[in-house]
C-alpha cells in the first residue's frame, strides 16, 4: 500500500504472545462476522473489530482510539487524496467521451479472447511506476466500461488488470517495498529490477488471464452502476422546473442540485449561470485521453529514473522529486484533463466544475472504508502483532529465501501491510545477506516481496478498495482478490527458487 504505517518504538500492551494471537484472530473474526452475518457496514465493522482487537490485547482504550485515528489519518492523507484525484480524472474521461474513445480503440483492435491478456499487459506497463492504488483508480473506469461494452464478465478482465498492478507493486522497483528490501539487504538495484521482471512475467500470466478466466465462472460480479464511467443521459423535457429537480441546461446536459453547487451563487438548486446559446461540442482526440491517463505515469517514472541517475543535490533531481510525487502527478493529470477534455472540447467552466464535483460522491464510501482499514491495520501493528510474528521466525533454522518469504507472509497476514511485512522480513534476514552472492541477495529481496503479497484480507485497505470498486461481497473478494494475491505470492516465490537453481 502507499502509506507506511510504522510500528511504535514500544508496543501499546504487555500482553503475552498467546493473548496477542487471540486478539488478532478475534479482531479479524469480528470484522468478518459483522459484515457477512450481521450485515453491518464495513466502515463500522472495521471500527468495532479494531476495538475488539485492542480490548482483548489489553490495550488502554485511549490508546486504541489514538492508534486507530492515526491509522485513519495516515491512510486518508496518503491514499485518500490519490483516490479523489484519480476519480476526478476518471470523471472527466467519462463525461467528455475520452474513456469511450479509449474503449472503442481497445475493443476494435483486440478480440474478446485477447482482452484479458491486453488488460494484464496494460496494467503491468502502467503499474511499473505507479503505486497500486493509483493504478486501480486510473484503470478501473476503463475495465468497467470495457466489460460493459463487450459483455465480458467483469472478473475475466478485472483480475488480469489487478494482477498486473499487484505484481509490479510487490516485486519491481521503484515501488516502496522492493526499494526498502534492496536498501536493507544491500542488493543491486539493477539486478533486482531485471530478475524481478523475469519473475513478474509468468506470475502475471498465471495470476491474471489464467486465473481470471477460471474465477469468472464462480464470481459473477457486476460493475457498480454508480461507478460505471458512462456519460449522464440527457432528459427530453426542456420545460422549466422547480429548483432541485432534474433539468437541462443551455447545452442539453442534465443538471441537478446533487451534481454541483452553482459557482456563481453558492446555493444548491439555484439557476446555473450558463451563457445563452449552444456551445460547439466535439469528441476529444484520442491522444488527449491517452495523455490524461499516462501523464501521471510518465511524471512518476521520470522521478524514479532521476532517483537512479541524478545526484540528490542537483536541480533536475529536486524538480523531478516534486513533479513525480503521486499527488502532484495526479493533480497535473486533472489539470490537463480539465483543459483538453473539458474546455477544448466545448464544455463550459461550470460544466467542468460539475463533472469534477460529481465524480466525488460515489467514492465517499470507498474512502471511509479504506481509511477504516488503515486504522484497523495500525491497531494491529501498534499492539505488537507484527513483532510477534517476527520474533517467532527469528530463531528458525531455514534457508534465507524461505525464511524471508515465510516471515513476510506471517506479517502480511497479521497486519495487512505489504510494506511493513517487507521492512520487518528484510531486517530479520539482513545478516544472512552478507553470506550470499550478489544475484542471490537480489533473489532474497524478491522472495520477501513475494511473501508480502500473500492473502490480502480484511485488515488490508487494498482489500476494501477492490471490494468497493468492483461491487463485490466480502466472500467474493476473498475468492477472487485474496486468492489472486496468494497465487502471485506462491508462483512468484517458485520463480525465485527456480532462478536460484541457475544463478
Amino acid at each position: 500500500m502507499v502509506t507506511l504505517l510504522a510500528a511504535p518504538a514500544e508496543p501499546l500492551t504487555n500482553a503475552d504472545d498467546t493473548q496477542l494471537v487471540l486478539a488478532a484472530l478475534l479482531g479479524i473474526a469480528a470484522v468478518v462476522l459483522l459484515i457477512a452475518w450481521g450485515k453491518v457496514h464495513p466502515f463500522l465493522a472495521l471500527i468495532l473489530g479494531a476495538a475488539v482487537l485492542g480490548v482483548v490485547a489489553a490495550v488502554p482504550v485511549d490508546k486504541i482510539v489514538t492508534s486507530f485515528s492515526g491509522g485513519v489519518g495516515s491512510t486518508v492523507g496518503g491514499v485518500g487524496l490519490l483516490i479523489a484525484l484519480g476519480a476526478m480524472i476518471g470523471g472527466l474521461l467519462a463525461e467528455s467521451g475520452g474513456a469511450d474513445g479509449i474503449v472503442e480503440r481497445v475493443v476494435g483492435r483486440v478480440s474478446g479472447t485477447a482482452l484479458p491478456w491486453a488488460m494484464a499487459g496494460v496494467a503491468a506497463l502502467i503499474g511499473l511506476p505507479l503505486f497500486f492504488e493509483v493504478g486501480v483508480v486510473l484503470l478501473v473506469p476503463i475495465v468497467l466500461l470495457v466489460s460493459l461494452r463487450v459483455n465480458v464478465p467483469l472478473m475475466k478482465i478485472g483480475i488480469p488488470a489487478l494482477a498486473g498492478l499487484s505484481v509490479l507493486h510487490g516485486l519491481v522497483p521503484p515501488h516502496p517495498g522492493p526499494l526498502v528490501a534492496i536498501d536493507a539487504l544491500g542488493a543491486n538495484l539493477g539486478q533486482t529490477l531485471a530478475l524481478g521482471l523475469l519473475v513478474a512475467i509468468p506470475t502475471v500470466i498465471i495470476a491474471g488471464p489464467v486465473f481470471g478466466n477460471f474465477i469468472a465462472r464462480y464470481v459473477p460480479a457486476t460493475a457498480p452502476a454508480e461507478l460505471l464511467p458512462t456519460r449522464r443521459d440527457a432528459a427530453v423535457d426542456r420545460s422549466p422546473t422547480r429548483p432541485g429537480d432534474g433539468r437541462l441546461d443551455a447545452d442539453g446536459d442534465l443538471v441537478t442540485e446533487d451534481d454541483l453547487v452553482n459557482p456563481g451563487t453558492g446555493r444548491p438548486g439555484a439557476a446555473i449561470e450558463e451563457p445563452a446559446g449552444r456551445r460547439s461540442r466535439r469528441s476529444p482526440a484520442l491522444w488527449a485521453a491517452v495523455v490524461t491517463v499516462l501523464l501521471p505515469v510518465v511524471l512518476m517514472l521520470l522521478r524514479a529514473i532521476g532517483e537512479l541517475t541524478l545526484g540528490e543535490d542537483t536541480a533536475a533531481r529536486k524538480a523531478l522529486d516534486i513533479v513525480g510525487t503521486p499527488i502532484i502527478a495526479l493533480l497535473a493529470g486533472v489539470i490537463f484533463a480539465m483543459i483538453f477534455l473539458g474546455y477544448r472540447s466545448g464544455f463550459s467552466r461550470t460544466q467542468v466544475s460539475g463533472f469534477l464535483g460529481g465524480s466525488l460522491p460515489p467514492i465517499a464510501g470507498i474512502l471511509l472504508i479504506v481509511a477504516a482499514g488503515g486504522g484497523f491495520k495500525q491497531v494491529l501493528v501498534d499492539a505488537g502483532v507484527g513483532d510477534l510474528v517476527a520474533n517467532a521466525a527469528d530463531g528458525a533454522n531455514l534457508s534465507p529465501l524461505l525464511l524471508g518469504w515465510l516471515v513476510a507472509v506471517g506479517i502480511r497476514v497479521a497486519t495487512g501491510s505489504a510494506t511493513v511485512a517487507t521492512i520487518t522480513a528484510a531486517g530479520i534476514v539482513a545478516p544472512l545477506a552478507d553470506t550470499l552472492a550478489g544475484p542471490e541477495v537480489a533473489l532474497l529481496a524478491l522472495a520477501i516481496g513475494c511473501g508480502s503479497l500473500f492473502f490480502s484480507h480484511v485488515n488490508d485497505a487494498g482489500f476494501w478498495l477492490v471490494k468497493e470498486y468492483f461491487g463485490l461481497t466480502v466472500g467474493q473478494t476473498i475468492k477472487s482478490w485474496s486468492v489472486m494475491e496468494t497465487i502471485i505470492s506462491v508462483v512468484g516465490f517458485l520463480g525465485v527458487l527456480l532462478l536460484d537453481v541457475f544463478i
